[in-house]
């Protein structure tokens, strides 16, 4: 499957990979800040999410999408940065391809086996209930809610609602779409046979479970400590964009020449 995808500037490669409650338009607002600081950043849509709709009863790839993706794109080598879900498919790509990967930025992290916070079981559980009650404006509120900080502004909070609600919309006709076996397997083995350089992020007001998250992450990718994003939740680049693409060029820079 080949992702929709928007791309902006020249250079090294930047893939961008959004967070599962949104889509590649989260990152509107990185395109140009990274192309003109003299990147190539390639948004996509992942598997389900935006553009990229799956056909009922189809088994889905994330990662192998991805790759077709930069083939079709001619993107031999890349930086990986992901948020949330996005950070998960970025690790399923590592390891898929470890040779093509030069780095990984990796924001708001929770492996699925890490047991739920009572913040976070609470936001699923309310945006179940609005589900189960027909009531889309309460679940997409819910979500809002949960996944951007108390000080996002109006335009965020307008800009995830309006992402939030299109994912909602097409999960209540089409259902989550089955995945294909896990390149991650169980544990943390795979994690720790990458040996690409990572940084490890997640935003100050996010929940309990993504700063534990991304503490093992970095300890298993063996990246230092987690860098924290100041006033922002759990859509860390979203809330904060500029603030992202600073790190998240700090980064690139500091890669290798090829």
């Amino acid at each position: 499957m080949l992702l929709p995808s928007d791309e902006s500037g020249r250079g090294r490669a930047v893939v961008l990979l959004h967070a599962r409650p949104t889509d590649r338009t989260m990152w509107d607002a990185h395109l140009p800040l990274l192309a003109d600081a003299g990147v190539r950043a390639i948004a996509l849509d992942l598997p389900g999410h935006g553009e990229a709709l799956v056909p009922d009863g189809r088994e889905v790839a994330p990662w192998t999408d991805v790759l077709d993706t930069l083939d079709h794109l001619g993107a031999d080598r890349f930086v990986l940065a992901g948020n949330s879900l996005g950070a998960l498919v970025a690790l399923q790509v590592a390891v898929t391809a470890p040779e093509r990967v030069e780095g990984l930025v990796l924001v708001g992290y929770r492996p699925h086996d890490l047991p739920a916070s009572p913040r976070l079981r609470a936001a699923w559980d309310d945006e179940r209930t609005a589900l189960d009650a027909g009531d889309l404006d309460a679940a997409v509120t819910t979500g809002v809610e949960a996944w951007t900080s108390v000080g996002a502004t109006g335009d965020v909070r307008a800009h995830a609602a309006r992402m939030l609600r299109s994912r909602l919309t097409e999960q209540l006709a089409h259902g989550e779409p089955s995945l294909a076996p896990d390149p991650l397997g169980e544990g943390t083995a795979a994690l720790r046979t990458l040996t690409v350089p990572a940084l490890v992020g997640v935003g100050e007001h996010d929940m309990p479970d993504f700063f534990e998250g991304g503490g093992g992450l970095a300890r298993d990718l063996d990246a230092g400590e987690p860098v924290v994003i100041p006033g922002a939740g759990h859509l860390a680049p979203l809330e904060q964009p500029a603030a992202f693409c600073a790190l998240l060029l700090d980064f690139v820079r500091r890669l290798p020449e090829r």
